[in-house]
């Protein structure tokens, strides 16, 4: 029998999975456990607030494809950290969420009174993918392999392990741990299709004539972008992508139709007579796969391919549905088109097709392009991330951050690499990029990372710039600077016309819309980084080669003309959005 401290022997078993960094903020509670960090090789970052925990767990788990963690001590660290947790999880990343609790006597359930105390797995529950306390020592590996197990299964999530202090302070006579290599108790190998279900698909779409390929966020987290490519240049049709999938294929690719060719997308989906969907939910960004954005059902077929088994035809009905791996699946299906593929008349008419639909892309990306006409100062906020582009090369790590600040960066970006996209395309929470980047930086600490973000969302974790600092980590930050809510604001400006007369108020104008200014560039240099301010387009190519140059964490404050930024491209589009499409 040997001592062990409980907080060694879950890092012990982090190590075991291959854990290599640990996010999170230390505190007494769970002394034990980061005090063992380092004998098992594992980088300990920690950010001012919980919640940057979290989400830059999220960053790091999605640039690396490995499970993210992050840690927050009992009551008032598990509730800072939850906003996070709830982000990620709905963003579909892999992080496992460890926290400390008060001691068992005292807890589950609550003595009464107990401090720094409330019911965390009750409260994480429902918005994780499994959520349990820790009750002894002994069931302590029991426990984490169920976590773990469940973190590698279905839809990447969050999991959620809750240890009492006094196991992961405590020292326990053992006669070892229970170390487990991963695939002893999880499943370690990709999810195969069916080689009939693989041969279906491939004749459906064979026999297509006017197949469509959609693919999401889990063509990504698979790295099948590849395999995805090679299947498009078979078919020859048009590819879209969900807004977390962008990066699949590159923006550049002759047969895809970025996310900001809405017109040409929608033409594209709604003609199809075959649709392959691969590792996308179908939500309330695609339309729930619904016309008339989508075809009418019983004129066009899906094949669906995901992970997840209660993905499989839930918003969208399926001709075939296949539970797999998407690399899987693809390679497969590229496989079988190459022994067998479209005839020279068919491919020539899907090719002919995507060209047409890339012509009416280019007809909205001159549409588009006309606001870099616009030099004026302040600037119109589409020139950053069009100086980003002519600065920084496809490698580029981006962070879009925001409400309209991240419909700019968006529509005025090319992203022509997968895994080199990050943002909250679920929840569009306000201010995780500020993390999101610092956690990409961790995971590729030989890119460069750039967060562009409005002012509106900058302020929300500002305070991590000194993490960036401390840790080394030279991301840039274009703080897009229209001191107002701009996104809602312009709904205001609409909405309320209509809502005044019924709520039988007078009051005129926006509703604390407005705000004054931060000088984010000030900030930065008073925290240690490197800081530039500009308003004239022309100068904002030089301020992002000194940042570069300085090495540092570096804050561009940039001046936009306020009113301009309100009318971000595609608005309207994603106010429809939000209305339940026509049957």
């Amino acid at each position: 029998m040997t001592q062990v401290v409980g907080g060694d022997a879950l890092a012990q078993m982090l190590a075991a999975e291959g854990v290599e960094v640990v996010f999170g903020i230390v505190d007494g509670t769970y002394m034990g456990f980061f005090a063992s960090f380092e004998k098992h090789g594992i980088r300990l970052i920690t950010p001012r607030h919980e919640t940057s925990a979290a989400h830059m767990a999220g960053a790091y788990a999605r640039l690396t494809g490995k499970l993210g963690v992050c840690m927050a001590s009992n009551g008032p660290g598990v509730a800072n950290i939850l906003p996070g947790v709830a982000v990620e999880n709905g963003e579909g990343n892999r992080v496992l969420l460890i926290t400390s609790c008060r001691r068992t006597p005292i807890a589950y359930p609550d003595r009464g009174g107990t401090y720094q105390y409330f019911d965390q797995t009750g409260v994480t529950r429902a918005m994780t993918k499994w959520s349990g306390a820790v009750p002894s020592f002994d069931r302590l590996p029991e426990l984490f392999r169920r976590a773990a197990r469940i973190s590698w299964s279905g839809r990447p999530g969050v999991v959620h392990l809750d240890v009492p202090e006094t196991i992961m302070n405590g020292v326990f006579e053992a006669e070892g741990i229970d170390l487990r290599p991963p695939e002893a108790y999880r499943r370690t190998a990709a999810i195969e299709p069916s080689a009939s279900q693989v041969a279906q698909a491939a004749e459906l779409l064979r026999n297509a004539e006017r197949p469509h390929v959609h693919a999401g966020s889990g063509v990504l987290h698979a790295h099948a972008s590849n395999a995805l490519e090679e299947v498009a240049g078979a078919l020859g049709g048009p590819v879209t992508t969900s807004w977390a999938g962008r990066g699949a294929l590159p923006d550049s690719h002759e047969q895809l139709l970025p996310i900001w060719a809405m017109e040409p997308i929608n033409k594209s989906r709604s003609e199809a007579d075959v649709v392959l969907v691969i590792g996308s939910r179908l939500g309330e960004t695609d339309w729930w796969g619904k016309p008339p954005y989508w075809g009418k059902p019983g004129e066009q077929q899906m094949i669906q391919v995901d992970i997840d088994d209660e993905i499989l035809g839930l918003d969208k009905a399926t001709e075939l549905a296949v539970l797999a791996d998407a690399d899987a699946f693809l390679s497969a299906l590229a496989s079988e088109l190459r022994q067998s593929p479209l005839s020279e008349e068919r491919l020539q008419a899907n090719r002919a097709r995507a060209a047409s639909l890339a012509e009416d892309q280019a007809k909205v990306r001159a549409q588009l392009d006309a606001a870099l006409e616009n030099t004026g100062s302040p600037m119109h906020s589409a020139q950053v991330p069009a100086a980003c582009g002519r600065v920084f090369g496809d490698d580029t790590i981006y962070v879009f951050d925001g409400g309209n600040a991240a419909v700019w960066a968006s529509f005025f970006s090319e992203i022509n690499r997968p895994d080199t996209l990050l943002s909250t395309f679920k929840l569009g929470m306000l201010g995780a990029g500020v993390s999101q980047a610092l956690g990409g930086q961790v995971a590729r600490p030989d890119a460069k990372v750039v967060c562009i973000l409005g002012d509106g969302a900058m302020g929300f974790h500002i305070q991590e710039l000194e993490t960036a600092l401390r840790n080394e980590l030279p991301v840039i930050y274009l703080v897009l600077c229209d001191k107002q809510w701009g996104m809602v604001k312009l709904t205001q400006s609409i909405g309320l016309g209509m809502l005044r007369p019924v709520i039988g108020t007078e009051q005129q104008g926006t509703i604390n819309a407005d705000f004054e200014e931060i000088a984010f560039d000030k900030v930065a240099e008073a925290m240690g980084c490197h800081g530039e301010r500009v308003s004239d387009p022309a100068e904002l190519e030089a301020a992002l080669l000194r940042c570069v140059d300085s090495g540092k964490p570096a804050v561009v404050h940039v001046d936009v003309d306020p009113n301009m930024h309100l009318f971000a491209p595609g608005l309207q589009e994603f106010k429809a959005m939000h209305q339940e499409p026509g049957a």
